[in-house]
C-alpha cells in the first residue's frame, strides 16, 4: 500500500470512529451533534469538495467529485447528518479499494516489465567498472557476469551460457548461446561470463523498445473505452438536470413534500455516478494487455486487444511464421559444370544478403568467401540476384528471375525451394532448399479454427509445390504461392473483401520484410519480435518469441478482455437504472444509494482485475 492510501486509510478509519461515537452518544444538543458530524464529514471528504470546486473552476463541472459533493452538502442541508457523512464515507472506501485494484495492476505489470538494466559492465585496467547503459557506444565492449540482466543487444565475442529470457517471451526455458550469437537487452545472463560487442544504443535496444510500447500502449483506446468516456461526458449532467427536475416539478405541480422530493434528488445524484464503468473498462482494458505481457505478447493498445477478439480470418506468411526459417541444401542439380561450381557461384552471388537461403547457400558451399571476386551486385525483389563473379555474369533466384533474363530453365520433382542459376546467359543448374515446418504451427492452426476463425490462408513467395505441400500438413483452407511483396498486399486486399462488416483480419509475418502488409490489415501481427526493430515498429501486436500457437493465446486473451468489459457495462448499467428507477419512486434509501455507486464500483473493480491474471487453459 502506498503512503497515499495509508494516509487515506488513516483518514476513513478516524472519521468513522468519530462517526460511532457521535451515534452511540446520546447527543440532544442539535449544535453539538452538527459539530461532531461535520467533523467527520472535513476529515474524510474535505479531498472532494476542493477537486469538486478546482474541476468547476476549470470548467469541468460534471463529474464524480461534483456529484458527489452536491449530494453529502444537500444531506446536511436537510439536517440528515449521518447520511451525508455515510455517503462519503462509503464512497472514499470504494476510492481506496479502486485505487489499490488499480495500484496491483499496474505494479504487476511493471514487475512483469522490470527488465531495464541498471549498469553495464565496461572492462579497464582489468577491473570492470559499473556504467550507465546509456553511456555505452556502438562498438564498445561489455561484460555480463552470471545473475546479471544483460544491459544492451549485441553479439558474442567470449563465452557461453545459458540466457533466461521469459520477462520477454514468457517462456521459462532457457536460450543456450555461445560465441557468435545475439543476445537482447532485458534478459538475464545465468550461467556463465559473456564479453558482449554492443550492436545498437541503450535507445534503440530491443528492452528500450518495449518499456516505451508497454508504457505507450494505454494512449491507443479501445472503442468501448472511447465511449464510456463520451458517455460520462453526456450522461452526468443529464442525470443532474434530471435530479434538478425531480426536486422541482413534482412539488410543484401536487404541492408535495419539498423536502421529500429534494431527498430523492439527493438519492438519484448518488446513484447515477459512472464511477464503476469509467474507472473498470479502461482496467479491463490494462489488465488484458498486462495479462498478455505476461505470455510475451505485446499489445500496442485497446483498440488491438479489442479488434482481435473479433478476428475472422487470419493470414500467415510462411516463412519464419509457420516455418522455422532455417533452410538447408537438399540437392543440387548441375548442368553442364560441377555440383560444386554451382554451389560456389550461387553463394558467392548471394554472398552480401542475410536472408535464411542465402545463409543456407554459404552454410553449402563450406569455404571462405572472397568478396573480392564480386561485384555489381543488385538483388531483385521477389527474385533473386545478379551478379559478377570472376567477370561473368551470375544469375541466382526463381523461376521468374529466369524468364525475365530468357533463360531456358529445368523444372525439379522435389518438393522444397529452387534456386536457379544462370551463368552468361547459360542455364547452369538449380539447388533445392528445404524449410521445417514448426513443431507448434499445427497446434496453433487447430487453436484458431476451435476458436470459430473463419479462414486461415498462407501466402507465400515459394513455389506452388511447396506452399501447397506447407498447407495440406497445417489443413490450412487457401493457400496463394510464388508472390511478390506487392502481390501480398493484393491478396490480403482481396481478402478484406470476404470478410464480415464487424469482423477483423489478422496478418502474421515475420516483421523484417512484411511491413507493407501488416500496416495493410486490420491487426498486424509479428512473429519472432525478440531482436527485430520492423517488428516492434510495423506490427499492432508483437509475440516476443517463434510460436504461432501464441496467436491463439493473444486471441482467448482478447475474447476474455472483451467479456469482463461487457460484463461490467451490463451489470453496472442495469443495477443503477434499477435503483434510479425505485429511488425516483421513493421505493429506496441512501444505503442503496451508496450501493449503487459504491458497492457497484467495487465489483465492476475486482471483475476488471481477472483480466490482469491468465491461466494454463488461455495460455
Amino acid at each position: 500500500m502506498s503512503r497515499k492510501q495509508r494516509k487515506m486509510l488513516f483518514r476513513i478509519l478516524l472519521s468513522a470512529a468519530i462517526f460511532v461515537i457521535g451515534l452511540l452518544l446520546p447527543i440532544h444538543n442539535i449544535y453539538l451533534e452538527f459539530t461532531i458530524y461535520l467533523i467527520c464529514y472535513a476529515i474524510v471528504g474535505w479531498d472532494v469538495i476542493w477537486k469538486a470546486i478546482r474541476n468547476i473552476a476549470h470548467g469541468q463541472i460534471f463529474d464524480e467529485n461534483f456529484l458527489m459533493a452536491i449530494a453529502t452538502i444537500g444531506a446536511f442541508c436537510l439536517g440528515e447528518y449521518p447520511e451525508g457523512v455515510e455517503v462519503m464515507l462509503f464512497y472514499q472506501i470504494g476510492e481506496l479499494f479502486q485505487s489499490y485494484a488499480v495500484g496491483r495492476s499496474r505494479k504487476s505489470i511493471r514487475s512483469l516489465m522490470d527488465i531495464k538494466p541498471d549498469y553495464a559492465n565496461i572492462e579497464q585496467d582489468g577491473k570492470l567498472i559499473q556504467v550507465d547503459p546509456e553511456d555505452v557506444s556502438v562498438g564498445n565492449t561489455i561484460v555480463i557476469q552470471s545473475g546479471e540482466k544483460i544491459p544492451l543487444d549485441g553479439i558474442v565475442l567470449q563465452g557461453q551460457s545459458s540466457i533466461n529470457t521469459s520477462a520477454l517471451t514468457g517462456e521459462s526455458l532457457p536460450k543456450d548461446v555461445t560465441v557468435g550469437d545475439q543476445v537482447i537487452s532485458g534478459c538475464i545472463n545465468q550461467t556463465g561470463l559473456l564479453k558482449v560487442q554492443v550492436t545498437k544504443e541503450f535507445g534503440e535496444s530491443t528492452v528500450s523498445k518495449i518499456l516505451d510500447l508497454v508504457e505507450n500502449s494505454s494512449n491507443k483506446k479501445a472503442k468501448a473505452e472511447n465511449f464510456i468516456t463520451k458517455f460520462a461526458r453526456y450522461y452526468t449532467p443529464i442525470v443532474v438536470i434530471g435530479a434538478i427536475l425531480l426536486a422541482l416539478i413534482p412539488p410543484l405541480v401536487s404541492g408535495g413534500n419539498w423536502i421529500q422530493w429534494i431527498e430523492r434528488a439527493l438519492i438519484f445524484l448518488v446513484i447515477s455516478c459512472p464511477c464503476a464503468l469509467v474507472i473498470s473498462i479502461p482496467l479491463s482494458f490494462f489488465g488484458g494487455i498486462g495479462g498478455a505481457s505476461k505470455c510475451g505478447i505485446l499489445v500496442k493498445g485497446g483498440n488491438y486487444l479489442e479488434a482481435l477478439a473479433k478476428t475472422e480470418i487470419v493470414v500467415f506468411d510462411k516463412t519464419g511464421t509457420l516455418t522455422k526459417g532455417s533452410f538447408r541444401v537438399v540437392a543440387a542439380h548441375p548442368n553442364e559444370i560441377s555440383q560444386q561450381q554451382l554451389l560456389e557461384y550461387a553463394a558467392l552471388a548471394e554472398s552480401f544478403s542475410k536472408h535464411p537461403i542465402s545463409l543456407s547457400l554459404k552454410q553449402a558451399y563450406g569455404k571462405e568467401i572472397n568478396h573480392q571476386r564480386v561485384s555489381n551486385v543488385q538483388e531483385m525483389s521477389g527474385r533473386g540476384v545478379s551478379a559478377k563473379i570472376d567477370g561473368k555474369q551470375i544469375y541466382a533466384g526463381n523461376d521468374k528471375l529466369m524468364n525475365q533474363i530468357q533463360v531456358d530453365w529445368h523444372m525439379c520433382d522435389l518438393v522444397g525451394t529452387i534456386v536457379h542459376v544462370a551463368v552468361n546467359g547459360i542455364y547452369a543448374g538449380h539447388i533445392v532448399i528445404s524449410d521445417e515446418i514448426k513443431e507448434d504451427a499445427k497446434r496453433a492452426i487447430v487453436s484458431l479454427k476451435q476458436q470459430g476463425i473463419q479462414k486461415t490462408v498462407m501466402l507465400t513467395g515459394d513455389t506452388q509445390a511447396v506452399g501447397e505441400d506447407v498447407a495440406k500438413q497445417l489443413s490450412l483452407d487457401e493457400v496463394h504461392t510464388q508472390l511478390l511483396p506487392s502481390d501480398k498486399v493484393d491478396c490480403v486486399e482481396s481478402l478484406l473483401q470476404q470478410k464480415s462488416a464487424k469482423g477483423k483480419l489478422a496478418f502474421v509475418g515475420d516483421g523484417i520484410n512484411d511491413a507493407p502488409v501488416l500496416s495493410r490489415a486490420d491487426i498486424g501481427i509479428a512473429m519472432g519480435g525478440l531482436g527485430s526493430d520492423a517488428a516492434i515498429e510495423a506490427a499492432d501486436i508483437v509475440l516476443m518469441d517463434d510460436k504461432p500457437s501464441k496467436i491463439a493465446c493473444a486471441m482467448k486473451i482478447s475474447q476474455k478482455t472483451l467479456r469482463i468489459v461487457k460484463q461490467n457495462i451490463i451489470f453496472s448499467l442495469g443495477i443503477k437504472g434499477l435503483i434510479l428507477l425505485l429511488g425516483a419512486l421513493g421505493l429506496t434509501n441512501m444505503q442503496a444509494a451508496i450501493f449503487a455507486d459504491v458497492g457497484v464500483m467495487v465489483i465492476a473493480v475486482l471483475n476488471a482485475s481477472r483480466a490482469l491474471y491468465v491461466n494454463s487453459v488461455e495460455r
